[in-house]
């Protein structure tokens, strides 16, 4: 028997023992009266000290005391075993310590007192036989006391409240403990006889389940071996010494089990429902006790030995993370307060009785105490503290040095930016209004242009109004806006000359100068938005299929996007183009009146690069707080007509959320989500665009749009554009009410599927041209060789079925002397352009692997 590691440890003092119980460890000392003959007789007395470990001094301070006095006439009191159990009354764990009082004629009486919360004592179990206990006594949860005597175990308990003989003929028990809905067992090794059938020398090994029948768990409640088979292979019996179970659960009415026990050889063995999983050589002699620490991120097994040694074994590979000697106790618990266990080793210490003075807490990371950094003197770590202080000052008044001037040049770089900002802006407003830019020389060097880079700086005022700026009526075809809540929605119909799949555009909203507002730029969201409309409206019935139409809004980044989703349309389907900007409208109030001139930017893609940008200024809205409170430009939904005007319908898009979902359905098909859109959110389809579903149901769904474009029978995407995120869940927890068991949703954070892949698809082109391009300058300086072995290869193409073995010999020698003169050739480009060309490279090879992944997270 072994009680160095677990709750309780003996120190020194034969009558002093140790117990940890929720971070706390508590010092049990037994003091014994004298005889009537000596003296005035004193009462033996029981006391108990709990000491904490005080992290800001390292060192442990008492918390409170208590005490018990035993006063019935005993004499050699004698303290058996200290831990933690179970009471069943109430099934908190608590502190107990068990005590043996010798009586004359050789009658042993034992009695268990429970240590409560307020360090009272509570006699909980108490009984007397005619033979002395061993160290073998256990004391199990209840409390239950089970030892052995003779070849027989026996066990009471508070609850039974006599001697109970175990029926099962155990030669050792190793392992005692509850098991859920079974109750307490007992695994041990049963006491085979020669004579008994199934109990031979040498087991059989054709069958797994009859050779393993040595151990077996039998429970106390039953009577009854509950099982006898994949606990321990028979082979073992004769070198475990000690097993402590990790983990049980009944499976299929047979109990599996995962074991760590402990060898006469020295090892640390791993059992898996009856097989050996690991193994692991332990660094010292002779173990006895093992028990688990969880240090939060790891599990360790700690190991104690009887030549006061200890170690401790990882439990995810079995090797020792470390080993301590001349230990005289370990205890497991959180002595930190941290959530997480910690071991407290004692060390043996002969110039200091208290049992706490040299000590060491780890947790084998980063958390270590040890009484050994107390022994330092005090004076010694002041001159060090302000001599690391002296060392630490001067650099760091170099770093607030170097901090000051970076701070200085950050600001000179904000002025200048700022300088730059408001020139350019002046010379952009008199460029668009047509007035002759007086700036000085000294203020042209600051300008910088916002259109593209100036390559001929000699031009005209009017040949650089002509390049940069195009006729808007070649491109707009209408400007108009809509105010909708709290949101100024400005809206731009381009023709059907600009190609959105191939450019990139960004509509701008600027103050009119006379204003003189320090921000004249607008901060807008931009979206561009096509719509397929039918040229011959077809009504819509419920049940009835209506054809899809493709509707695609995204951001001024998804460029690429609508084009590709509009050519897969018929013929006789009309495309409308917007491009929206939204912004907030209570700043634009502060004024009266204002007006805001309308720009756009387009940047045209060619070959995977952007051109140099074109402006056009598309016109000037004027809007006042006499229009807000008549309502002129504000959003409605007459009854009889749901939306007035095409218009409407894109500022309602433009301002709303817009969120994609894919809906799948492996079970059945989802057939109900056009009846939920029709009957439970009361939608109606508009027939200009007739993929587009407008909600009237009243409340806060009213004005809701949604889109369903159902792929497969069990698969679709739902786009819902909602006012904010509440409507959005609302939409959402109501369609969860009517879908198909096991259907769920996946939300497309960067638009429809679709778009990625022709995100995707551009991007590989854009790496094919770059590829070209590498390729070219090397096919400039192979050219010649090229051209030698196409006029070969059609010279020879006529003759194949020609060909005679010896002909083949003669065509491969010249083809061998064709591939070295290749070789030989000087094929070098120019490390400028090589540089400049992988570069380019490695830039689109980056978009392309970002448009991949962006892909597979879809």
């Amino acid at each position: 028997y072994c009680g160095l590691a677990s709750k309780q440890a003996m120190s020194f003092n034969e009558q002093e023992r140790l117990l940890c119980y929720n971070g706390e460890v508590l010092i049990f000392r037994l003091s014994e009266g004298n005889s009537v003959d000596k003296g005035p007789a004193k009462i033996p007395m029981l006391h108990v000290r709990r000491m904490v470990f005080d992290r800001e001094t390292g060192v442990f301070v008492q918390k409170s005391t208590g005490f018990f006095s035993i006063k019935e006439e005993y004499s050699h009191l004698k303290m058996m075993c200290c831990d933690c159990v179970s009471d069943f009354r109430t099934g908190i764990n608590l502190p107990y310590i068990m005590i043996q009082c010798n009586k004359e004629n050789n009658i042993f009486k034992y009695f268990l007192l429970f240590l409560h919360s307020t360090n009272k004592f509570e006699k909980c179990l108490s009984f007397r036989l005619g033979y002395e206990l061993k160290d073998s006594v256990r004391v199990l949860n209840g409390p239950l006391v089970l030892w052995r005597h003779v070849q027989t175990f026996f066990y009471i308990s508070s609850q039974t409240g006599r001697v109970i003989t175990v029926s099962m003929n155990f030669s050792s028990i190793e392992w005692a403990g509850e098991i859920e809905n079974v109750g307490m067992v007992l695994l041990g090794q049963k006491r085979c006889y020669l004579s008994e059938e199934g109990c031979t020398q040498k087991p059989s090994t054709s069958d797994y389940a009859t050779w393993n029948t040595h151990f077996c768990v039998y429970s106390l409640e039953r009577e009854e071996v509950i099982s006898d088979t994949y606990i321990i292979p028979p082979v073992y019996r004769s070198v475990i010494t000690c097993v402590h179970a990790c983990a049980t659960e009944i499976v299929n009415n047979q109990l599996r089990m995962s074991l760590i026990a402990l060898t006469r050889k020295n090892q640390l063995i791993s059992f898996q429902n009856g097989t050996p999983q690991g193994v692991c050589q332990l660094p010292f002699g002779e173990p006895c006790a093992v028990h688990l620490m969880d240090s939060g991120g790891d599990l360790f097994f700690v190991v104690s030995f009887r030549s006061d040694d200890a170690c401790a074994v990882w439990e995810k590979n079995f090797q020792v993370a470390a080993k301590w000697e001349k230990i005289s106790s370990v205890l497991i618990d959180d002595f930190l307060g941290v959530g997480t266990e910690q071991v407290l080793l004692l060390f043996k210490d002969s110039l200091n009785s208290d049992c706490l003075s040299s000590f060491k807490i780890t947790n084998l990371d980063n958390l270590n105490y040890s009484s050994e950094t107390l022994d330092r003197n005090e004076d010694d770590l002041l001159d060090d503290k302000q001599a690391n202080c002296y060392l630490v000052i001067p650099p760091l008044e170099r770093r607030l040095e170097v901090g000051f001037i970076s701070i200085h040049e950050f600001q000179q770089h904000l002025l200048l930016k700022e300088k730059i900002i408001s020139k350019s802006y002046k010379a952009l407003m008199n460029l668009f209004q047509g007035k002759d830019d007086s700036a000085s020389s000294a203020d042209e060097e600051c300008l910088v242009t916002l259109c593209g880079k100036e390559e001929h700086p000699a031009n005209t005022f009017d040949e650089e109004l002509s390049g940069n700026f195009q006729d808007p009526e070649q491109l707009v075809e209408k400007i108009w806006y809509r105010v909708i809540e709290d949101s100024l929605v400005v809206g731009v119909k381009t023709t059907s000359s600009l190609k959105l799949s191939s450019s990139l555009v960004t509509l701008s909203l600027s103050m009119d100068q006379a204003h003189n507002s320090s921000f004249p730029l607008i901060k807008c969201q931009n979206r561009v938005i096509t719509l397929s409309r039918s040229s011959s409206p077809v009504p819509y019935e419920i049940g009835s299929e209506v054809k899809r139409i493709k509707l695609s809004v995204g951001s001024e980044e998804e460029e690429g996007k609508e084009e590709s989703v509009v050519c897969e349309q018929p013929l006789e389907k009309e495309c409308i183009q917007m491009i929206t900007a939204v912004t907030s409208l209570s700043p634009l109030l502060a004024f009266s009146n204002f007006c805001c001139i309308v720009l756009l930017q387009i940047k045209e893609r060619e070959n995977g690069n952007y051109s140099e940008a074109r402006c056009v200024q598309c016109g000037r809205i004027c809007f006042s707080l006499e229009d807000l409170s008549s309502g002129k430009y504000l959003l409605t939904f007459p009854k009889k007509k749901l939306l007035e005007h095409t218009e409407d319908l894109f500022a309602l898009l433009a301002a709303s959320r817009e969120t994609c979902f894919q809906i799948t359905s492996p079970s059945y098909a989802l057939t109900s989500v056009k009846v939920w859109l029709l009957e439970h959110m009361e939608c109606e389809v508009i027939k200009e665009f007739p993929e587009i579903y407008f909600c009237k149901r009243p409340g806060s769904f009213y004005g809701t749009l949604f889109n369903w474009k159902q792929r497969t029978p069990f698969e679709g995407t739902l786009v819902v554009y909602s006012r904010n995120q509440t409507v959005l869940f609302q939409c959402l927890h109501n369609l969860s009410r009517v879908l198909p068991i096991n259907s769920f949703f996946k939300n497309l954070k960067l638009g429809s599927e679709d778009f990625l892949i022709d995100h995707l698809a551009l991007a590989l082109e854009k790496e094919l041209v770059t590829l070209g391009s590498l390729s070219s300058a090397i096919v400039k300086v192979e050219s010649s060789s090229v051209q030698r072995c196409e006029a070969s290869q059609e010279k020879s193409s006529g003759d194949v079925a020609a060909l005679s073995e010896e002909s083949i010999h003669l065509y491969r020698k010249e083809l061998q002397r064709e591939k070295k003169e290749t070789l030989g050739t000087n094929l070098k480009v120019s490390g400028a352009l090589y540089r400049e060309i992988t570069l380019k490279l490695a830039e689109v090879q980056l978009k392309s692997d970002l448009a991949a992944q962006k892909l597979t997270d879809v």
